[in-house]
């Protein structure tokens, strides 16, 4: 059988990208049951509610739903485990120090595979402020307009 090479997008959180001013991105690799990763090989995530937990020199993810696996059996997980992150002790120590800082926290932004293996992309975020969040809003909108009014102008 051939391996799989390249990077398949399973779920995406665009909300946190809403939510959070993103400071700094970090890959990490997951440690999962069979079918988990069975699961996600059919593209079944959701990245909403998840966010990332620093606990005795390990990094762990919860809240991410990962649904039952169909043809599983007695052997299949638990939709919302706590699963273990794979990061390398100095990123590690670095998300430790900065999420005890007011404000900042570690969300899950993508789930993926890359070259057959699981991997999770988390962020070290800051919440925004609701006006944050508006200003965003309209910078976007403006610059959507002002693209359209530039195609009908070379349209014409």
């Amino acid at each position: 059988m051939a391996k799989d090479t390249g990077r398949k997008l399973v779920a995406s959180n665009k909300k946190a990208r809403h939510d959070y001013l993103i400071e700094d991105v970090f890959e990490a690799g997951l440690v999962l049951s069979g079918t988990e990763v069975k699961a996600l090989r059919a593209g079944r995530a959701s990245l909403i509610d998840g966010w990332c937990e620093i606990t005795d020199g390990e990094a762990w993810l919860e809240g991410v739903h990962i649904p039952e696996y169909t043809q599983g059996t007695w052997t299949n997980h638990a939709p919302r485990r706590k699963r273990k992150l794979l990061l390398h002790r100095t990123e590690i120590d670095r998300l430790s120090s900065k999420t005890r800082e007011k404000g900042q926290t570690i969300v899950p932004l993508a789930l993926y595979f890359l070259d057959g293996r699981a991997k999770v992309e988390i962020a070290l975020a800051r919440g925004k402020k609701e006006y944050d969040k508006r200003q965003a809003l309209r910078e976007r909108q403006d610059n959507l307009e002002a693209q359209r009014a530039v195609r009908e102008k070379r349209d014409r």
